[in-house]
């Protein structure tokens, strides 16, 4: 399969080289804006949602903000995609979308089996840094976790980030992370991969902390930063999106350094497990 620009995709989206949709694509800026890849450390661990908290906080901060997605896959053409589910959640920005692939499956499998181009990572950095030009925050949204291949050649989000930082971007990685048993071990291996390749980490958010929360999620809150190696910058509710108030919601669910007034240690030091 060749690599290529791919087409439109989406409500509310553009590929590669088209036009922007939403707020804030007017006129080029005189430096780039800051860049945030967010991934995951999986799937369903709350990324979308993540990356719409982060943009609200923003736009609430009078920030020009724009959202793109390298691939979506499992969409239908004419059906919302995540970058719709953004707009939805935290109101009208600049979006992009590069491609788009039917079935719910990693990209590089999604595309041979729709016989479809991959966005390579120069196509993706360019893309970012064009983005960067004109706006003051820039929000990639990967699929899956970090290392989920989007071409033949292997090439992941992490290698977008590395092609972004080779435009002179300077791209920090923010990284969602699940609640409970389990999110340790693929959180630590997700740092180690970032580390390896020189990629700053800007820290961790929980995608989706639970209403009840059991014994391993409300230890994970102490023991995430030390896997990490990186601060804990915000804890999501379960079925955040859903929120009739998001913004609000944006903004007590994440640390300052994401726009926000959450308060990692307050947080944790509420739900500290007493020891037997």
């Amino acid at each position: 399969m060749t690599q290529g620009t791919a087409g439109s995709a989406g409500t509310g989206s553009t590929g590669a080289g088209g036009s922007d949709t939403g707020a804030g694509a007017e006129g080029p800026r005189p430096s780039a804006g800051r860049v945030i890849f967010v991934t995951g450390v999986g799937t369903e661990v709350g990324k979308t949602v993540t990356t719409a908290a982060v943009a609200s906080a923003a736009l609430q901060g009078g920030l020009r903000v724009a959202v793109l997605k390298p691939g979506q896959t499992g969409v239908a053409p004419d059906e919302p995609g995540d970058v719709d589910e953004v707009v939805r959640l935290a109101g009208p920005l600049t979006t992009r979308e590069l491609v788009r692939y039917p079935e719910p499956l990693a990209p590089d499998t999604a595309a041979r089996r729709a016989g479809m181009a991959t966005p390579a990572p120069e196509q993706v950095a360019a893309a970012t840094a064009e983005l960067a030009g004109r706006h003051d925050l820039v929000l990639v949204e990967g699929a899956g976790g970090l290392l989920v291949r989007y071409d033949e050649h292997g090439h992941t989000l992490a290698d977008m980030a590395l092609a972004a930082a080779d435009l002179g971007l300077r791209p920090e990685i923010l990284v969602v992370a699940a609640a409970g048993l389990g999110t340790l071990n693929i959180t630590a291996l997700t740092a180690e991969a970032l580390r390896a390749r020189g990629l700053a980490q800007l820290g961790v958010v929980v995608g989706s902390w639970p209403t009840d929360a059991d014994l391993a999620a409300r230890c994970n809150l102490a023991d995430l930063p030390s896997v990490a190696q990186a601060p804990l910058l915000g804890a999501l509710p379960e079925g955040a999106a859903r929120s009739t108030a998001f913004p609000a919601l944006a903004l007590a669910a994440l640390a300052p350094a994401l726009g926000g007034h959450w308060d990692a240690a307050a947080f944790t030091a509420a739900h500290q497990v007493p020891h037997p």
